[in-house]
């Protein structure tokens, strides 16, 4: 069988590390952290076949959310995406820094273009969303050790719920798209919903001063 496995090449490099097409290679979150760096190994994941294999520095998520928006949906064909916010410099690519693929969901291209998606080339396995600023990751991928590790990556809220297709009655806000920029449905805490009511208050009292 013909193996159609194909890695970053396509941007152009060809695996090359010179150049302006190869830029993002030296920047985080795909600069290789040198050894000598304060770099301290708190998990570890990978993608499905393996090329692909990081490690985090640090013990809990910015924040951790299940999206349920229709790109989500169809990109990770599940109900939902999990996904927990790190900074760029919080993950190192141990293997696979070059068997990496990219996909721009708004241009529909495999270019390295900001947002974009990035998954192993050769298993397709979701490795990762990286924004300008944050990376969004996937705690399905992270080798747990304990209960304990993996409560560290419990979600703080739901976004694009009314687009959900199953019901999730676990007490958490709701929003009807992204979070703090939306609103309040379903069974959200009714404390969330105050809280929210009282911030927008707040924000109308200053625009009226």
């Amino acid at each position: 069988m013909v193996s159609t496995y194909s890695s970053n090449g396509e941007n152009g490099d060809m695996g090359s590390t010179e150049g302006e097409l190869n830029a993002w290679k030296h920047r985080a979150p795909y600069r290789v952290h040198d050894q000598a760096e304060d770099f301290k190994v708190r998990y570890e994941g990978s993608c499905h076949c393996g090329k692909v294999k990081y490690q985090l520095s640090r013990e809990k998520p910015l924040d951790a959310k299940y999206c349920h928006c229709t790109t989500c949906q169809k990109i990770h064909g599940a109900p939902f995406q999990w996904a927990a916010i790190f900074h760029k410099d919080d993950i190192n690519f141990t293997h696979g820094h070059h068997d990496l693929g990219w996909y721009e969901s708004s241009e529909k291209t495999c270019i390295h273009k900001l947002p974009c998606k990035v998954s192993c080339a050769y298993c397709r396995t979701p490795i990762m969303d990286e924004g300008r600023n944050m990376i969004l990751l996937f705690p399905t991928l992270i080798d747990f050790k304990s209960l304990e590790d993996r409560k560290n990556f419990d979600i703080s809220c739901h976004m694009f719920y009314p687009r959900r297709v199953l019901d999730i009655p676990d007490g958490k806000p709701k929003w009807t798209g992204i979070n703090e920029s939306s609103d309040l449905i379903e069974d959200s805490p009714q404390e969330a919903v105050n809280e929210l009511k009282r911030k927008r208050q707040e924000e109308e009292d200053e625009k009226k001063e």
